[in-house]
């Protein structure tokens, strides 16, 4: 069985034990832009010293596996935090020790651990209950902490696929293009499978693992306990692998990939496009994720859009608006005919129906043109108009504003 030697992080970060996750994080920052292989093309002991930060930065930055690391001295994946806590309390036996465990629980089995009590020395627990007697069958403890740790010798669970994450672009859609409907060409930036490792992060080469010599685990030492754990260069499999030189071991490299987006007649501000499969890959193989297109839909200087109906302004003599009359208006659709009842007053709407915007979620149906009318008064240029205006207020002599006096 191979052995691990103990790694210092807080040593190979350069902070204290006692540093904030702040403070380990601005360390690591620093030294990996220091140390990083793009940095250092060649550089085998820069890489090395990277991938240590790494290391190091990934138990220290996360709150559980810090506290692990710094109960146990080391961290692994398959140690139980119930079991290093428990270590870290009261021993591997009694109250809040390993023994602890009821079967079925966490740390009962199943972890991928296994613990050499070969040696550690347990007179110490039993002082006058029969010091020095032998245990009888050549099990004793040893069987004990194997039952309750399971006995798969370490093996290391393999990384399965997992979902890649999902995308979300913005896109400006122009006015008529949201209103007709059209094709947006975009350049999105996502994640796809690496071409030189497939997706697994790795390479292969003939041979056996040189750290663990095949076996797949490694055993790592707590005080006077020894930990077999699934070798962290192989992964458990025991075979000659090395990280990716092009992923760096994610399985996954960022990729710009164009990509034609349809947009529907009567796309909505704000709506959003799912495009299966075009988000981020999944690592390990695993399904990637999808793109969410959101639509930011253009302004236009005479129509304004509220869900699928127009809205706009259109002005009218106080003739047209007293009399009544037949307008011409503007449309999405061209020009078209507006009844003006007699007597429209400024502000009142008149409603088009259906010339508004094709609905892209029901088919054939359409909202409708709300017309805002603005009463627009004459400015009088000569004195035979100013005139006709006096003659008119003698015939509609109504004060407008006699409403407002009425309730005071």
């Amino acid at each position: 069985m191979a052995t691990t030697t103990k790694k210092d992080y807080y040593e190979i970060l350069g902070v204290k034990k006692s540093a904030s996750a702040e403070d380990i994080r601005k360390a690591f920052r620093k030294l990996a832009r220091k140390y990083h292989p793009d940095v250092n093309p060649g550089d085998k002991a820069a890489e090395e010293k990277f991938k240590a930060l790494s290391e190091a930065n990934d138990v220290l930055s996360d709150p559980k596996k810090r506290k692990i690391y710094d109960q146990l001295g080391f961290y692994s994946d398959n140690i139980d935090p119930a079991a290093a806590e428990a270590y870290a309390r009261g021993g591997p036996t009694g109250a809040g020790g390993f023994g602890g465990f009821p079967q079925g629980q966490p740390g009962a089995g199943g972890q991928g651990v296994n613990f050499d009590f070969g040696g550690f020395d347990f007179s110490d627990l039993f002082e006058g209950a029969g010091r020095g007697r032998q245990a009888s069958g050549g099990g004793g403890f040893r069987d004990i902490f194997s039952g309750i740790f399971g006995g798969r010798g370490g093996a290391a669970a393999q990384e399965g696929p997992e979902p890649g994450s999902d995308l979300e672009y913005q896109v400006n859609v122009p006015f008529w293009t949201a209103i007709r409907g059209g094709v947006m060409r975009l350049n999105i930036t996502r994640r796809d499978v690496c071409g030189n490792c497939h997706g697994n992060g790795y390479l292969e080469a003939p041979g056996k693992c040189p750290q663990c010599g095949g076996s797949g685990q490694i055993t790592q030492t707590g005080g006077r306990m020894k930990f077999n754990v699934a070798c962290p260069r192989c992964h458990g499999t025991g075979k000659n692998i090395s990280t990716c030189p092009v992923c760096h071991g994610e399985g996954t490299v960022e990729h710009a990939e164009p990509l034609e987006v349809r947009i529907k007649a009567g796309t909505r501000d704000a709506q959003r496009i799912r495009i299966a499969g075009k988000g981020n890959a999944g690592p390990h193989g695993g399904p990637a994720g999808d793109l969410y297109v959101i639509i930011r839909a253009g302004d236009h200087p005479v129509f304004h859009r509220e869900a699928d109906d127009i809205h706009l302004s259109v002005p009218v003599t106080a003739t047209e608006a007293a009399l009544g009359a037949k307008i011409e208006v503007p449309t999405i659709d061209g020009r078209a005919q507006l009844k003006i009842p007699p007597g429209t007053q400024s502000g009142q709407k008149l409603r088009l129906r259906e010339k508004g915007v094709p609905s892209a979620t029901k088919e054939g149906r359409r909202g409708d043109e709300i017309v805002e009318i603005k009463v627009t008064v004459p400015m009088p240029r000569d004195e035979k108009t100013k005139e006709l205006l006096r003659e008119l207020a003698k015939l509609n002599p109504e004060d407008p504003r006699s409403e407002l006096f009425k309730n005071l």
